[in-house]
């Protein structure tokens, strides 16, 4: 089987085909595409994966190019996490909207909102290429804010694309492991959009556990979300949100430390991944160990800035730990469970962006919603659930509304659905700052302008 990876330059890469070479059922990938645009980066990843393949007699053969066609023709499966306007326009999406005192984040708010008008144009080109020369992919979105763009690609790609995210799995993965339970036994009632939802019971053979995980102190104390949110208001929530409703649930505190930390962190993650990039094209052999150092340099400074915990390039500097254990790729291991459920018909049940049908009561049919799905080869199912509390649902239609309006506004090239998204947003209180926002970030990002000009 062929895998095609989209944005196969990028960072990331190195996990997804981590879990390739741990794949060893049949069938199984046995070719991997890289795609990019950026011939060096390339270069650089090929050499890497290369490196990392070593020991591995039937690791995927690799190919890397610089044609979208090439990549995707006869492919069985799509990964895509492209960046479109590469960390400058993440740096733009931040700080637009900082400047006029809201919050700055890739997917969250105002920045998420950037981010999908100029990524929908390039997502949808490359999903008319690859409904043309490889019909039957089954494509795995990574591509952020995932929501929006995987909601923009089926009306192309249909229920061949899922959206791919790890925070809720991920969530579950610690909860069982503070329980002392197995992971694999542990099933998590879930529901929300991307980086929008809440886990509501956690059912380990036939018993939720959540109650008595909201009870402890201590465990809540060792958990992320524990830290985060406090006991005290995950107890009145009855559930655990996802990481990202921070910036909802402590909207001022999160800008006002983003602001105080002086330095973004897109920022941050410019300055570490060029001097990764430029070291590993001089360096050439070794790569692998810089890429793990800059890893756990990346993921030490994770929503660091927005908790108050000093900037991110601060909280890179300090972390000298380096990731060892593959098993903790998140998406990656997620990305390739899809892949083996849909080849080899092994059913598993996995949190995905799916298209709602029946799912979630109150939300459209064709909306694209963050839920349980059972994947097989048939795709993935969204499960029924059981209807979101009014504080839940009303805060994912608004923001549903708004993710319909910035599509739209990607498709058509309209301002006035443009301005409806960011003025409806939850998180931009005032019509005139959504106007200075679209304005900002047509004048900051070419990309964004581009939208608008066609």
């Amino acid at each position: 089987m062929k895998l095609s990876i989209l944005g196969g330059g990028g960072f990331r890469t190195p996990f997804v085909y981590q879990a390739l070479l741990r794949d060893t059922a049949r069938p199984r990938i046995e070719e991997v595409f890289l795609h990019d645009t950026d011939d060096e980066r390339l270069r650089t990843m090929t050499s890497i994966l290369t490196e990392l393949a070593a020991g591995f007699p039937d690791a995927p053969r690799l190919q890397a190019t610089t044609s979208l066609e090439r990549a995707v023709e006869g492919s069985d499966f799509v990964f895509a996490a492209v960046r479109v306007g590469g960390l400058e326009g993440r740096r733009c999406d931040e700080h637009v909207a900082l400047d006029l005192g809201v919050l700055g984040q890739e997917t969250t708010g105002p920045g998420g909102l950037a981010y999908a008008l100029r990524t929908i144009p390039v997502m949808l080109d490359a999903a008319r290429t690859i409904r043309r020369l490889a019909p039957q992919a089954f494509v795995l979105n990574f591509t952020n804010p995932a929501g929006i763009i995987t909601e923009a690609l089926q009306p192309v790609l249909g229920d061949r694309v899922v959206g791919i995210c790890d925070t809720p799995s991920g969530f579950s993965r610690r909860a069982a492991e503070l329980l002392g339970l197995d992971p694999a036994r542990l099933l998590p009632d879930y529901v929300g959009l991307n980086h929008l939802g809440w886990t509501r019971r956690l059912m380990h053979d036939g018993r939720d556990v959540l109650p008595a995980l909201l009870a402890d102190d201590g465990l809540l104390g060792e958990l992320e979300e524990g830290r985060v949110f406090g006991a005290d208001w995950l107890r009145s929530l009855g559930s655990i949100p996802n990481e990202y409703l921070y910036y909802y649930y402590f909207n001022r505190d999160a800008v006002r430390s983003i602001r105080a930390a002086g330095i973004t962190r897109g920022d941050a993650l410019k300055v570490s991944q060029t001097e990764f990039f430029d070291r590993a094209a001089r360096e050439g052999t070794g790569a692998v160990d810089l890429w793990r150092r800059t890893v756990a340099a990346r993921s030490a400074s994770y929503m660091a800035e927005a908790r108050g915990q000093g900037s991110a390039g601060e909280a890179a500097r300090q972390s000298g730990e380096v990731e060892t254990d593959p098993n903790e790729q998140g998406y990656a291991g997620v990305a390739v469970a899809v892949m083996a459920a849909v080849s080899r018909n092994e059913q598993s049940t996995m949190i995905l962006n799916v298209r709602n049908g029946t799912a979630v009561p109150g939300l459209p049919a064709d909306a694209v919603v963050e839920v349980p799905a059972m994947v097989d080869a048939n795709g993935a199912h969204p499960l029924a659930t059981a209807p979101p509390d009014l504080h839940q649902l009303g805060l994912m239609q608004q923001v549903k509304a708004v993710e319909r309006h910035v599509i739209a506004a990607a498709v058509t090239g309209s301002r006035e659905e443009a301005l409806k998204a960011f003025a409806l947003h939850p998180l931009v209180d005032s019509l005139p700052v959504a106007r200075q926002l679209l304005e900002g970030y047509i004048a900051r990002i070419p990309e964004v302008a581009a939208v608008f000009e066609r």
